[in-house]
C-alpha cells in the first residue's frame, strides 16, 4: 500500500501533486514525490528541478518547452529550477531513438547554440528561481580516471537494456564505446547537482533513471523522475524537430507562430492545449463542451494561438497577430471547411505545381505553371510569384486557386 493510499494527503500537498501530474506520462517512484513534496512543505525547502538540454540545434521550439512550462508552473509552487545545459554531453550527442551514431557538434557549434538557449529559456522561467549551470564544469574535472570510475559502475548488459542499444546490436549496427558514456554522464550530472527532480521525455527513461541509480550509489537521496510526452509537430505524426521542419519556434516572428498554431488540426489542438497552455484543465474542458454545442473550432484555436504568442513575445504582439490573421484569412474568403490532403515527400520539399496536382485543386502541372504565371496561385494568402516554390516536409499550408478551389495540405 502507497503512502498516499494510507492516509489523506495535507490539501497543500494534494494540490502540488496535482501540479506535477498534469500532462505527465510517467513519475517514478510517486511515493518518493510525495515524501519530497511533504518535506519542501513541512521544512520550506525547495525542492531542485532538474532539466538538461544538449544544444544540438540553434534555437528551443515548442517541443522543448513542454518540459520547460513544467519547470515554470513547479517553480510557480515555489522550487528551484536547474536549467542545465549540456555544452560537454552535447559533443556526444544521444543516440535515443536514432538507429545510428549522430555527428558530434563542435566546440564553437555547442558554445553557439548554449548561448542561444540561455536567452530564450527566460521567456518561460524566472529568472529569480533558475540556476543555469553547465555540464563541462563537472566532466571537465572527472578526468580519465574518473571517467573510468564512472564507467565501472554499470555493465554492458545492463547499458544494452537500453532499447535502441538493444535494437542496434542485435542488427549488427555499429555502437561506438563513446554512445555508453551518454547515460552515464547524464546520470552523474544529477549527482553533481544534487537534484530531487529530474524532467525528461518518454525517451528519456533509460538516462533517467541512471541519474536515480548513480545518485543511491553515491549514498544521496535520489531523484524523482517526471517523464513527460513527446509532442508532436505541425505534422500531427512524428515528434517535433528541426531536422523535420515540422517545429514552431520560440524565437520566430510572432506571426509565424500565430499562423503555424492556427494550421494544426483541431484534434492536435487539445494535444497543445494540455502540453503548452497554462490554462486550467477545467477551463479547457468547458472549451470541448462548447465545441461540442457548436462553437467554431476555430475561435478556441486563436485562444490558443495568442496565448503562445503573447508568451514569446507579448500581448500587443498576440493581438496584431490576430489582425493580421484575420485580414488575411477570414477578409480574404477563405472557407472553414475544405478538403484536406496530406502528400508524401521523398526529400526536403515537394514542388509548388506538384502539390497542386495531387491535391486535385488543377488537373496536370502544366496547368498549374499557368495558373501561377496568371497570378491564381495563393498559399496561405499569400499570391505564389514562381513555379521554383516549394512546400518543405512538415509544412502545413492552404492552397487556393481561383476564388472558389482551396485544400489544406501537410507534406509529410
Amino acid at each position: 500500500m502507497s503512502e498516499q493510499e494510507k492516509a489523506p494527503l495535507h490539501p497543500a500537498t494534494q494540490a502540488a501533486l496535482e501540479v506535477f501530474q498534469r500532462g505527465a506520462d510517467e513519475i517514478l517512484p510517486v511515493d518518493d514525490l510525495i515524501k519530497k513534496l511533504e518535506y519542501s512543505r513541512t521544512s520550506g525547502k525547495p525542492l531542485k528541478v532538474k532539466a538538461g538540454f544538449d544544444p544540438t540545434a540553434p534555437d528551443l521550439h515548442l517541443g522543448h518547452t513542454v518540459l520547460i512550462n513544467k519547470m515554470r508552473q513547479l517553480q510557480d509552487l515555489g522550487h528551484d529550477a536547474q536549467f542545465l545545459i549540456g555544452d560537454f554531453t552535447g559533443r556526444i550527442g544521444d543516440p535515443t531513438g536514432k538507429n545510428t551514431t549522430r555527428p558530434p557538434l563542435t566546440e564553437e557549434d555547442v558554445k553557439r547554440n548554449a548561448e542561444t538557449y540561455e536567452r530564450q529559456v527566460f521567456k518561460i522561467l524566472d529568472r529569480e528561481k533558475t540556476e543555469v549551470m553547465f555540464n563541462s564544469t563537472w566532466h571537465n574535472a572527472l578526468g580519465a580516471a574518473g571517467m573510468l570510475k564512472l564507467a565501472s559502475s554499470i555493465t554492458v548488459a545492463r547499458m544494452l537494456e537500453r532499447d535502441d542499444f538493444s535494437k542496434r546490436f542485435a542488427n549488427n549496427q555499429p555502437i561506438a564505446v563513446h554512445e555508453f558514456m551518454y547515460p552515464l554522464l547524464q546520470g552523474y550530472d544529477s549527482v553533481a547537482m544534487n537534484s530531487d527532480i529530474e524532467l525528461g521525455g518518454t525517451d528519456q527513461k533509460f538516462n533517467l533513471l541512471m541519474g536515480r541509480m548513480l545518485q543511491q550509489q553515491a549514498g544521496k537521496a535520489p531523484q524523482v523522475v517526471l517523464m513527460m510526452p513527446l509532442l508532436e509537430g505541425l505534422d500531427g505524426v512524428n515528434k517535433m524537430s528541426k531536422s523535420l521542419g515540422n517545429y514552431i519556434g520560440i524565437d520566430e516572428p510572432a506571426t509565424e507562430i500565430f499562423g503555424k498554431v492556427m494550421s494544426v488540426s483541431d484534434t492536435l489542438m487539445w494535444r497543445y492545449y494540455e502540453l503548452l497552455s497554462f490554462r486550467g484543465l477545467d477551463e479547457i474542458e468547458r472549451f470541448k463542451q462548447e465545441i461540442a454545442d457548436g462553437r467554431n473550432p476555430r475561435d478556441i484555436k486563436v485562444l490558443l494561438a495568442q496565448e503562445l504568442v503573447a508568451r514569446f513575445h507579448s500581448q500587443t504582439a498576440a493581438e496584431q497577430a490576430l489582425a493580421d490573421f484575420e485580414a488575411r484569412f477570414q477578409k480574404g474568403g477563405i472557407p472553414d471547411e475544405m478538403p484536406e490532403f496530406t502528400l508524401t515527400a521523398e526529400g526536403d520539399s515537394l514542388a509548388i505545381a506538384q502539390v497542386l496536382k495531387e491535391a486535385q485543386l488543377v488537373p496536370s502541372t502544366s496547368q498549374a505553371f499557368r495558373d501561377i504565371q496568371g497570378g491564381a496561385v495563393k498559399i496561405d494568402g499569400e499570391k505564389v510569384a514562381s513555379r521554383d516554390v516549394t512546400i518543405a516536409k512538415g509544412a502545413t499550408v492552404v492552397l487556393q486557386v481561383g476564388k472558389r478551389k482551396f485544400a489544406r495540405v501537410t507534406i509529410a
